[in-house]
């Protein structure tokens, strides 16, 4: 399972939480959800049934077939904005503390007024990350490990700059995954 960030970031002028994404985005076909788009998911699953923030999360992994779920980090700030703007309100917390959003009226008509941009998220969704959606494609074992090699290679680039020595090793490694996999 991977934990992405699909970032929500907000038309309008209202900056948001991480990166947008297009479908399909500038470098290809890996990404959900367009420039703002999450915010459209949440608000329809949530118009569907009123949610707890990690119901949502998993909803949505779910829809993918378990290839990609949105990070805490993403989706608990776009619901926090969402609120802001008037187009969510919060149940009474439960015991565990967990807040329980409801659309709003005018989260409703928001979501009217964007009906095209919606249905294009929900039916991006259906399709998954890179063809590995519930209807086939990928095979979870090949997701998996493509997601654990993103991750390593995000960990080791987010710490101390490479040296040159070390710079030529991490391309050699990848050079030569590449050329293992074109065997197969």
């Amino acid at each position: 399972m991977r934990r992405g960030h699909d970032g929500d970031g907000m038309e309008g002028g209202r900056g948001g939480p991480g990166r947008g994404h297009g479908l399909g985005g500038p470098r290809g076909g890996g990404r959900i959800f367009s420039h703002g788009g999450l915010r459209f998911v949440l608000l329809q699953l949530i118009s569907d049934k009123p949610c707890h923030g990690y119901e949502l999360i998993k909803q949505i992994e779910e829809r993918l077939g378990g290839s990609y779920s949105p990070s805490p980090g993403t989706v608990y700030p776009t619901l926090t904005l969402l609120e802001e703007m008037g187009y969510l309100s919060v149940e009474n917390a439960d015991i565990g503390g967990r807040k329980r959003y409801r659309i709003t009226d005018a989260g409703q008509v928001f979501l009217e007024e964007n009906r095209v941009t919606a249905d294009a998220m929900l039916a991006r969704m259906q399709g998954g990350v890179d063809g590995a959606g519930p209807r086939g494609g990928r095979p979870p074992q090949v997701t998996r490990a493509i997601e654990n090699l993103k991750l390593a290679m995000r960990m080791r680039l987010s710490r101390e700059a490479l040296t040159p020595e070390q710079a030529d090793a991490f391309a050699a490694v990848l050079d030569h995954a590449a050329q293992q996999l074109e065997k197969i």
